[in-house]
């Protein structure tokens, strides 16, 4: 009896070929590699908050430096107009109507000036106030001295006293107004600037170093 002989069976294959198989990893990596770039280029951009904060900070920083300038300026210009009415409290001397209306014209310019309210930042807030109150306490000196005149002479110079102690609070209040002029100066990139009252016989006041005007950046 033949045997029959049936036709071989193959089993087609159902997964993809080797080909295949790496063609598609080689996709994959190129995808995942794709996806990688696009989140990395987002991240890298700045949104729109952070740009918007980082415009606002830049607006800042140029606006405290050109209040910065002006408190200078204003500053040695003060220093300028309130030398005398320092010096001159000091004198034993009778002072005069004229001599005293001048003192006031004088420092109650400045003590206009500095009363008006600015914004700015902490920093210089604290130069422009601490300028303001050594200014003040100027102020109240001459009218201490003034009224003083008005007095018999057994009390005057009890009055006299408040008034020179008044004024040794002024200068040092400047001195360390000055210091913190200074130090923002420094901090904006202007270099030292020393805008000290050059008033001796007070003990107590902040001094400026001796680096030249504009260096330490």
């Amino acid at each position: 009896m033949s045997r029959k002989t049936g036709k071989p069976t193959y089993t087609k294959p159902t997964g993809p070929s080797g080909t295949g198989r790496l063609l598609g990893t080689i996709g994959g990596l190129v995808a995942a590699l794709l996806v990688g770039v696009l989140i990395g280029t987002l991240t890298a951009q700045p949104s729109g908050t952070d740009a918007a904060v980082a415009e606002l900070r830049r607006q800042e920083a140029a606006r405290d430096t050109a209040q910065i300038t002006e408190l200078t300026t204003r500053a040695r210009a003060t220093a300028t107009a309130i030398t005398p009415v320092i010096e001159g409290l000091a004198g034993t001397g009778e002072v005069g109507d004229a001599q005293l209306a001048q003192w006031r014209q004088a420092v109650g310019a400045e003590v206009a000036y500095y009363a008006k309210t600015v914004s700015g930042t902490t920093a210089t807030n604290v130069a422009r106030g601490a300028l303001r109150n050594a200014v003040e306490q100027l102020a109240a000196a001459v009218e201490t001295s003034a009224a003083a005149r008005a007095l018999p002479a057994p009390s005057r110079q009890l009055v006299l006293a408040a008034a020179s102690r008044q004024r040794e609070l002024a200068v040092m209040a400047w001195s360390v107004a000055a210091t913190q002029l200074d130090q923002i100066n420094v901090d904006a990139g202007h270099g030292h600037q020393h805008v000290y009252l050059e008033i001796a016989g007070i003990s107590g006041l902040m001094a400026g170093d001796s680096l030249p005007e504009g260096t330490g950046h």
